[in-house]
């Protein structure tokens, strides 16, 4: 089993940075894709960043310019780098990965439990 842990979440104050950090590990052959969601109280998940094992990037408007996803293949390690945070940036962020776990195997998507972003004003 693929076992993702999400760190780095916490309290910062409007306009402060944080930098999150997913780890994956278990059977891993290859991570094609990373993605960072996020869920507010009464709100769907969202998508916020994602980043492929070649390094292309995508971001919702809602977050470009303020927050850069990033990864290290030797660690299967992505991260979340969040500047210039707002109150609206508060949420529960979830990463996401779609791993192949071995050379012949499909990809599937693995969840991590969580970590809490709050933004005071």
């Amino acid at each position: 089993q693929v076992r993702l842990v999400e760190s780095g979440g916490g309290l910062v104050q409007a306009g402060g940075s944080l930098r999150l950090s997913c780890a994956a590990s278990g059977t891993i052959f290859s991570i094609p894709t990373m993605v960072w969601y996020r869920q507010a109280p009464g709100k769907q998940r969202e998508s916020v960043a994602a980043i492929s094992s070649s390094g292309t990037t995508n971001y919702a408007d809602s977050v470009k310019g303020r927050f850069t996803i990033s990864r290290d293949n030797a660690k299967n390690t992505v991260y979340l780098q969040m500047n210039s945070l707002k109150p609206e940036d508060t949420a529960v962020y979830y990463c996401n990965a779609e791993v192949v776990r071995w050379d012949w195997g499909r990809a599937e998507n693995f969840w991590g439990q969580g970590t809490q972003v709050t933004v005071s004003s």
